[in-house]
């Protein structure tokens, strides 16, 4: 596999990491506790956020296998 597009897949994987845990931490667990979003929005900011994690696995397990 090309290096171009093993540094695309890697910076895309951390990018999709760090929004992931972004969404769960701040999103999921902080702002609702403070009172700043609905539990509605907490719910929907956690399943984005978990979707997101997922999504990185997946595209690392994709990156191993190209190599």
């Amino acid at each position: 596999m090309n290096r171009i597009f093993k540094g695309v897949t890697t910076i895309t994987v951390w990018f999709l990491f760090i929004l992931g845990l972004i969404l769960v931490v701040l999103d999921g667990i902080v702002l609702p506790l403070v009172g700043k979003i609905t539990m509605t929005e907490a719910y929907f900011a956690t399943g984005l956020g978990i979707a997101s994690l997922i999504l990185s696995v997946v595209a690392m397990k994709i990156r191993q296998k190209l190599e």
